[in-house]
């Protein structure tokens, strides 16, 4: 049954990479954008506006925008008068976003590349943080979580977005953990265990 062994090597070697890649966290790379610009079942655009909860004139915090998803509806949320930073490993992603912005007339996506675990802003200089399918892409996810703590303003809030299939998915509980070790508290969580936004707040 050549077909059948070939079905199963296939299989093997699937599990086999999602497994190392689980071992060994790193950015999706531009090259391979097409998983960050598939629809994103269940953790909507739309939900995530409702567990966000912007106000125009707010500043955002996006840490691994990919190609602008969530972005520039965030931008548009925010208005003119408000800003939403994109930050990001890979100056690809954000070239990318910004053109993107620009093509939409969004003026307001502010670009920086750089490390998570070491966020080039102020304390308590941002009303929110969001990041989506990117907290298990980082190395030391609670560094970069306790760097988005002292970003956050006094009662600012932190929106993590996980899919079930990311190889770097993190569970509710595992989001939990690691976000009581970096001094953030759990509010909510939207949709479910597999799909899900959570909203975390600095003290």
């Amino acid at each position: 049954m050549p077909g059948r062994k070939l079905l199963g090597a296939a299989v093997l070697a699937t599990l086999g990479a999602a497994l190392w890649w689980r071992k060994n966290p790193s950015a999706c790379p531009y090259g391979q954008r097409f998983w960050v610009e598939a629809p994103h079942p269940v953790i909507t655009r739309g939900r995530l506006r409702s567990i966000l909860r912007p106000e125009p004139g707010e500043r955002i915090l996006e840490v691994g925008p990919g190609v602008g998803y969530y972005t520039l509806d965030m931008a548009e949320w925010v208005g003119r008068e408000g800003t939403v930073e994109i930050f990001d490993l890979q100056q690809e992603f954000l070239d990318h976003t910004t053109a993107r912005a620009g093509e939409r007339g969004l003026t307001n996506v502010v670009p920086t590349r750089g490390d998570a675990t070491a966020l080039p802003y102020e304390d308590g200089s941002m009303d929110a943080v969001a990041l989506t399918a990117v907290l298990g892409e980082i190395p030391d996810p609670v560094a970069a979580l306790r760097e988005i703590a002292r970003v956050l303003e006094p009662d600012g809030r932190l929106i993590v977005g996980e899919l079930f299939g990311d190889p770097h998915f993190t569970t509710p509980a595992a989001l939990k953990r690691q976000a009581a070790e970096a001094g953030l508290t759990w509010d909510e969580r939207s949709g479910n265990w597999f799909a899900y936004f959570a909203r975390l707040s600095s003290s």
